[in-house]
Parts: structure tokens; C-alpha cells; sequence
């Protein structure tokens, strides 16, 4: 029996690829696209979700979601992706609309009538937050809840303290992280250096002649400009495939551990920041106060720390195919 999997998005150009991987896998069935504000606007991140699932050839429900994050003006990643999420091609809409059920009813709907679904978050929290405070009954429902987001041992993505799906929703992050949900965290480090798609691997994509293959790459062409001009690296970095990818086939995860994670939200020098407590100190006298919180009402999350970079490529040369 296929898993059951809820897809939270903020369709960009690698939320899309990773759309393609779980709707094209034969392990899982995507039961609903929920989408939120962050890359691009909501309309916008709905209708990427929506003719990509029309590019895979499938008729998945997807839900428009929350508009703005949940204290904070919507500040996007158009300078990365480009005005449409997709590199500006001028792709033509999908000929179906969305559901009328909200993204956060949908999302509640959807662990109550599945248990055991495993959840993806591809952009902000700020859906999945505004799902558990309307029905806090769904982190019972939930077995797995697969993070794209935070930087656990390095610079962020958007400030030198946070990655960007953190960063834009910070107050949700918290939210999520407190919650009590069976957290894995794919941080952002993860799709850097070995990962990146260099010359070979977009070469090698491209010879498979797929319209899938095609528009991953073309859809990434913004991306890997800003990807270069950001950290000096040459190629496409893919942090939600990879998390998707993570999602698909945990195996692919060499070395993982669990800890206690904390969110800033005060501080304008490290907002977003995601603070793991890798070496277990949270307990100690001098850290208990301001980690009391964490440890009464969190569950360590599962922090990733070294991938299966030939796995993850040749998962992904499986989905283009």
C-alpha cells in the first residue's frame, strides 16, 4: 500500500521539481498540495502547483493557503526565482483552479482521514501552524513531518544566520517545532556543494529529452544565477527535491540524530535562525531557563546531517525520466 502524503508549498522553481518527484513515485500517493505564501505570492505559488501537476499528468487537489505569514509582512524570494517562481519563461497557466476548501482545512481534513500521514513542508510553516492551533488533535494523526527548512550547523540562505522558509515565518516555525509533531529536518546545507547539480549532471538530464527533464532545468535557470552570485558555487542547488527526496527514501540519509531545536523570532540579527542543541546542553543550569519551554512541550527533531548525494541524483534522474 502506498503512503498517504500532504505537500505544504510555496511553489518555486525546485518546490516544482520536488511536485514532480512524489507525484511521479511509485512509494507514495499525494493525497493534497497545500500551498503558502513565501517564494512567490500565493496566487502565484497555486498556480505553479497547478501546472506542474498538469505537466506530471495528475489531478491532485491543490489548496490556496494563508496569504502572509503569521505576525509579518510577506517578503519573497523573487530575486532568486524570478517574478513568476519559475525563471520568467512565460509558462501557460493550468487549464484547472483550485479547491475552494482553504489549505488549512485541507490539511486538517486530510490527518484526520488518514492516519499516519507524512507531511512535507516545502516553504513557510505558516499553513501547517494555523492547521495544529485550529486542530491541535492532527500531531497525533501525523507520523512523520519532513522539514525543508533551517541551516543546523552553518550560514542560512538568506541572512548569514537563517535559511529562507524559516526566516519568512519565523513565529510559524517556532509553532511547528513546539508542537509535539515527529519533526525530520532537512536543513539547507544539505543541497550545497557535492549535491549541486553541476555541468555533468544538467548535461546528463537534458540527454533524457523528457519535458519533464527540460522544464526542471529551464524552470532552475534563474535560480542558478543567483545560486552562483550567493555562495561562488556553479550549478543548481535543489534543497526541496532533496528533501523530497529524503521523504521518498529515508535510506538516503548516512548520519542523523536527534535534538532539541529552538526558533529565534526577537533578535532582527539571527531572526530565523534555527538553534539546535546538537551537543544535548539544553538541561544544564545555565540554559534551562530559556530552554524550558522546548523541553516541556517539544519532541527533538531529527536532525540530518550527511546525505546519499549518488542516491539523491539518481533519484531524481528516476523522476525525469
Amino acid at each position: 500500500m502506498k503512503r498517504k502524503v500532504l505537500i505544504d508549498t510555496d511553489t518555486a522553481s525546485d518546490d516544482a521539481v520536488a511536485l514532480i518527484m512524489a507525484l511521479r513515485s511509485p512509494l507514495v500517493e499525494v493525497v493534497a498540495i497545500t500551498v503558502v505564501a513565501g517564494n512567490v505570492p500565493v496566487e502565484q505559488g497555486v498556480s505553479n502547483a497547478l501546472y506542474t501537476a498538469e505537466l506530471c499528468g495528475s489531478d491532485v487537489p491543490v489548496y490556496r493557503g494563508a496569504e502572509k505569514p503569521l505576525q509579518r509582512e510577506l517578503e519573497p524570494a523573487t530575486w532568486f526565482h524570478g517574478l513568476d517562481g519559475l525563471g520568467d519563461h512565460g509558462y501557460a497557466p493550468a487549464r484547472r483552479n483550485a479547491e475552494a476548501t482553504h489549505a488549512v482545512d485541507a490539511i486538517v481534513a486530510a490527518a484526520m482521514q488518514h492516519p499516519g500521514l507524512e507531511v512535507i513542508t516545502l516553504g513557510p510553516l505558516t499553513n501547517l501552524a494555523l492547521a495544529l492551533q485550529r486542530e491541535p488533535a492532527i500531531v497525533a494523526r501525523i507520523s512523520r513531518c519532513v522539514v525543508m527548512g533551517g541551516a543546523a550547523c552553518c550560514e542560512g540562505n538568506v541572512t548569514p544566520a537563517a535559511e529562507f522558509n524559516i526566516w519568512v515565518d519565523p513565529e510559524a516555525a517556532r509553532a511547528v517545532f513546539l508542537s509535539g509533531l515527529p519533526i525530520q529536518m532537512v536543513g539547507w546545507e544539505l543541497s550545497r556543494h557535492d549535491a549541486v547539480l553541476d555541468a555533468a549532471d544538467i548535461a546528463g538530464l537534458l540527454a533524457l529529452g523528457t519535458l519533464l527533464a527540460e522544464f526542471a532545468i529551464a524552470c532552475n535557470s534563474t535560480g542558478a544565477v543567483a545560486y552562483e552570485k550567493q555562495t561562488g558555487e556553479h550549478g543548481i542547488s535543489l534543497p526541496d527535491p532533496i528533501a523530497m527526496a529524503v521523504l521518498l527514501q529515508p535510506e538516503l540519509v548516512l548520519e542523523s540524530s536527534e535534538h532539541f531545536v529552538e526558533i529565534e523570532t526577537a533578535s532582527k540579527l539571527t531572526r530565523g535562525m534555527t538553534v539546535v542543541d546538537r551537543l544535548n546542553v539544553s538541561d544544564d543550569a545555565r540554559n534551562e531557563l530559556v530552554w524550558s519551554e522546548v523541553r516541556s512541550r517539544a519532541k527533538k527533531a531529527r536532525i540530518c546531517w550527511k546525505l546519499d548525494v549518488a542516491g539523491w541524483k539518481k533519484a531524481l534522474l528516476a523522476a525525469l525520466s
